[in-house]
Protein backbone atom coordinates (compact mmCIF):
# COMPACT_ATOMS: atom_id res chain seq x y z
CA UNK A 1 0.00 0.00 0.00
CA UNK A 2 1.48 3.35 -1.06
CA UNK A 3 2.08 6.15 1.41
CA UNK A 4 -0.44 8.34 -0.41
CA UNK A 5 -3.22 5.80 0.09
CA UNK A 6 -2.19 5.33 3.72
CA UNK A 7 -2.37 9.08 4.33
CA UNK A 8 -5.80 9.12 2.67
CA UNK A 9 -7.12 6.35 4.94
CA UNK A 10 -5.59 7.82 8.09
CA UNK A 11 -6.93 11.25 7.21
CA UNK A 12 -10.44 9.88 6.68
CA UNK A 13 -10.30 8.05 10.00
CA UNK A 14 -8.98 11.10 11.85
CA UNK A 15 -11.63 13.37 10.32
CA UNK A 16 -14.42 10.93 11.19
CA UNK A 17 -13.12 10.56 14.74
CA UNK A 18 -13.19 14.30 15.34
CA UNK A 19 -16.70 14.52 13.84
CA UNK A 20 -17.93 11.68 16.08
CA UNK A 21 -16.49 13.35 19.19
CA UNK A 22 -18.21 16.63 18.34
CA UNK A 23 -21.57 15.14 17.32
CA UNK A 24 -21.85 12.26 19.80
CA UNK A 25 -20.27 13.70 22.93
CA UNK A 26 -20.81 17.47 22.59
CA UNK A 27 -23.88 18.09 20.42
CA UNK A 28 -25.98 14.95 21.03
CA UNK A 29 -26.19 15.07 24.87
CA UNK A 30 -27.74 18.54 24.69
CA UNK A 31 -29.98 18.15 21.61
CA UNK A 32 -30.48 14.53 20.47
CA UNK A 33 -32.11 15.30 17.11
CA UNK A 34 -31.74 12.29 14.83
CA UNK A 35 -32.05 14.22 11.56
CA UNK A 36 -29.25 16.61 12.47
CA UNK A 37 -26.93 13.86 13.72
CA UNK A 38 -27.47 12.00 10.45
CA UNK A 39 -26.85 15.13 8.36
CA UNK A 40 -23.75 16.22 10.29
CA UNK A 41 -21.96 12.88 9.99
CA UNK A 42 -23.04 12.31 6.38
CA UNK A 43 -21.95 15.79 5.31
CA UNK A 44 -18.63 15.49 7.11
CA UNK A 45 -17.70 12.12 5.63
CA UNK A 46 -18.74 12.82 2.06
CA UNK A 47 -17.17 16.28 1.95
CA UNK A 48 -13.87 14.88 3.21
CA UNK A 49 -13.70 12.30 0.43
CA UNK A 50 -14.74 14.75 -2.26
CA UNK A 51 -12.34 17.44 -1.05
CA UNK A 52 -9.50 14.92 -1.02
CA UNK A 53 -10.22 14.11 -4.66
CA UNK A 54 -10.61 17.78 -5.57
CA UNK A 55 -7.24 18.66 -4.07
CA UNK A 56 -5.67 15.75 -5.92
CA UNK A 57 -6.65 17.31 -9.25
CA UNK A 58 -5.37 20.72 -8.12
CA UNK A 59 -8.75 22.35 -7.77
CA UNK A 60 -8.67 25.26 -5.35
CA UNK A 61 -9.68 24.30 -1.82
CA UNK A 62 -11.29 27.72 -1.48
CA UNK A 63 -13.49 27.13 -4.51
CA UNK A 64 -14.43 23.67 -3.27
CA UNK A 65 -15.30 24.96 0.20
CA UNK A 66 -17.39 27.76 -1.29
CA UNK A 67 -19.36 25.31 -3.42
CA UNK A 68 -20.13 23.03 -0.51
CA UNK A 69 -21.00 25.92 1.80
CA UNK A 70 -23.47 27.30 -0.74
CA UNK A 71 -24.91 23.84 -1.34
CA UNK A 72 -25.44 23.22 2.38
CA UNK A 73 -27.17 26.57 2.96
CA UNK A 74 -29.44 26.18 -0.08
CA UNK A 75 -30.23 22.58 0.89
CA UNK A 76 -31.45 23.62 4.35
CA UNK A 77 -33.46 26.66 3.29
CA UNK A 78 -36.55 24.45 2.84
CA UNK A 79 -36.88 24.18 6.63
CA UNK A 80 -35.97 26.70 9.29
CA UNK A 81 -32.78 25.61 11.00
CA UNK A 82 -31.87 26.93 14.48
CA UNK A 83 -28.75 29.08 14.68
CA UNK A 84 -27.07 26.52 16.96
CA UNK A 85 -27.52 23.72 14.42
CA UNK A 86 -26.39 26.03 11.61
CA UNK A 87 -23.19 26.71 13.56
CA UNK A 88 -22.55 23.01 14.03
CA UNK A 89 -23.26 22.42 10.34
CA UNK A 90 -20.70 25.06 9.35
CA UNK A 91 -18.11 23.47 11.65
CA UNK A 92 -18.87 19.99 10.35
CA UNK A 93 -18.41 21.27 6.78
CA UNK A 94 -15.25 23.21 7.59
CA UNK A 95 -13.51 20.28 9.32
CA UNK A 96 -13.21 17.98 6.28
CA UNK A 97 -12.07 20.90 4.13
CA UNK A 98 -9.33 21.56 6.66
CA UNK A 99 -8.52 17.89 7.28
CA UNK A 100 -8.34 17.04 3.58
CA UNK A 101 -4.73 18.32 3.63
CA UNK A 102 -3.88 15.62 6.18
CA UNK A 103 -0.25 14.60 5.84
CA UNK A 104 2.99 13.98 7.72
CA UNK A 105 5.22 16.61 9.24
CA UNK A 106 4.30 20.17 10.06
CA UNK A 107 0.81 19.98 8.55
CA UNK A 108 -0.14 17.11 10.86
CA UNK A 109 0.89 19.07 13.95
CA UNK A 110 -1.14 22.09 12.86
CA UNK A 111 -4.16 19.94 12.08
CA UNK A 112 -4.01 18.27 15.49
CA UNK A 113 -3.85 21.65 17.22
CA UNK A 114 -6.71 23.06 15.12
CA UNK A 115 -9.00 20.05 15.62
CA UNK A 116 -8.36 19.75 19.33
CA UNK A 117 -8.94 23.48 19.75
CA UNK A 118 -12.32 23.25 18.01
CA UNK A 119 -13.39 20.30 20.17
CA UNK A 120 -12.31 21.99 23.41
CA UNK A 121 -13.98 25.29 22.46
CA UNK A 122 -17.30 23.60 21.64
CA UNK A 123 -17.19 21.63 24.87
CA UNK A 124 -16.55 24.77 26.93
CA UNK A 125 -19.35 26.67 25.17
CA UNK A 126 -21.86 23.84 25.61
CA UNK A 127 -21.01 23.56 29.31
CA UNK A 128 -21.35 27.35 29.63
CA UNK A 129 -18.26 27.52 31.82
CA UNK A 130 -17.77 31.13 32.90
CA UNK A 131 -20.97 32.27 31.15
CA UNK A 132 -24.44 33.08 32.43
CA UNK A 133 -27.00 33.42 29.68
CA UNK A 134 -30.26 35.32 29.64
CA UNK A 135 -33.28 33.92 27.80
CA UNK A 136 -36.36 35.71 26.57
CA UNK A 137 -39.83 34.71 25.47
CA UNK A 138 -42.65 36.62 23.86
CA UNK A 139 -46.13 36.05 25.25
CA UNK A 140 -49.63 37.50 24.97
CA UNK A 141 -50.75 38.84 28.33
CA UNK A 142 -54.39 39.50 29.23
CA UNK A 143 -54.06 41.19 32.65
CA UNK A 144 -53.57 44.54 31.03
CA UNK A 145 -54.03 46.45 34.28
CA UNK A 146 -50.73 45.03 35.57
CA UNK A 147 -48.62 46.57 32.80
CA UNK A 148 -48.87 49.92 34.59
CA UNK A 149 -45.38 50.84 35.89
CA UNK A 150 -46.86 51.19 39.37
CA UNK A 151 -47.79 47.49 39.30
CA UNK A 152 -44.37 46.25 38.19
CA UNK A 153 -43.85 44.00 41.22
CA UNK A 154 -47.32 42.48 40.84
CA UNK A 155 -46.68 41.87 37.14
CA UNK A 156 -43.36 40.09 37.79
CA UNK A 157 -44.91 37.99 40.55
CA UNK A 158 -47.83 36.95 38.35
CA UNK A 159 -45.55 36.03 35.46
CA UNK A 160 -43.24 34.00 37.70
CA UNK A 161 -46.16 32.03 39.11
CA UNK A 162 -47.86 31.39 35.78
CA UNK A 163 -44.78 30.57 33.72
CA UNK A 164 -42.66 28.93 36.42
CA UNK A 165 -39.70 30.97 35.17
CA UNK A 166 -37.47 33.31 37.24
CA UNK A 167 -38.62 36.40 35.35
CA UNK A 168 -36.46 39.41 36.24
CA UNK A 169 -37.65 42.07 33.80
CA UNK A 170 -40.39 42.69 31.25
CA UNK A 171 -40.60 44.70 28.04
CA UNK A 172 -44.11 45.77 27.04
CA UNK A 173 -44.72 45.90 23.31
CA UNK A 174 -47.98 46.34 21.41
CA UNK A 175 -51.09 47.05 23.51
CA UNK A 176 -54.56 46.17 22.21
CA UNK A 177 -57.19 48.02 24.27
CA UNK A 178 -60.03 46.58 22.19
CA UNK A 179 -59.23 43.04 23.33
CA UNK A 180 -57.52 44.03 26.60
CA UNK A 181 -54.27 42.21 25.79
CA UNK A 182 -50.65 43.22 25.43
CA UNK A 183 -47.67 41.64 23.70
CA UNK A 184 -44.86 41.45 26.25
CA UNK A 185 -41.39 39.98 26.29
CA UNK A 186 -40.08 38.39 29.48
CA UNK A 187 -36.41 38.04 30.37
CA UNK A 188 -34.95 35.49 32.79
CA UNK A 189 -31.65 33.78 33.59
CA UNK A 190 -31.24 30.27 32.24
CA UNK A 191 -30.88 27.61 34.94
CA UNK A 192 -27.41 26.16 35.37
CA UNK A 193 -28.63 22.69 34.45
CA UNK A 194 -31.71 21.70 32.47
CA UNK A 195 -33.41 18.38 32.91
CA UNK A 196 -33.75 16.31 29.70
CA UNK A 197 -37.55 16.48 29.90
CA UNK A 198 -37.45 20.29 30.00
CA UNK A 199 -35.50 20.48 26.74
CA UNK A 200 -38.56 19.18 24.90
CA UNK A 201 -40.72 22.13 26.02
CA UNK A 202 -41.01 24.82 23.36
CA UNK A 203 -42.79 28.12 23.82
CA UNK A 204 -44.34 29.90 20.85
CA UNK A 205 -45.95 33.26 20.44
CA UNK A 206 -49.65 33.70 19.80
CA UNK A 207 -48.99 34.46 16.12
CA UNK A 208 -46.92 31.27 15.72
CA UNK A 209 -49.60 29.22 17.46
CA UNK A 210 -52.29 30.48 15.09
CA UNK A 211 -50.11 29.90 12.00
Amino acid sequence: MSSEVMHFILGAGFNLLIALVIVRYIYYPVAPHREYVFSFLAFNTVIYFVMSLLTSIELSVGVGFGLFAIFSVVNYRTEEMPIREMTYLFIIIALPVMNSIFGPGENLTKLLIANVSVVVLLHVLEQAWGFRFESRKRITYEKIELIDPANRDLLLTDLRIRTGLPVKRVHVGRIDFLRDIAEIRIFYDEPVSIAPSERDIEYVSSEEARA
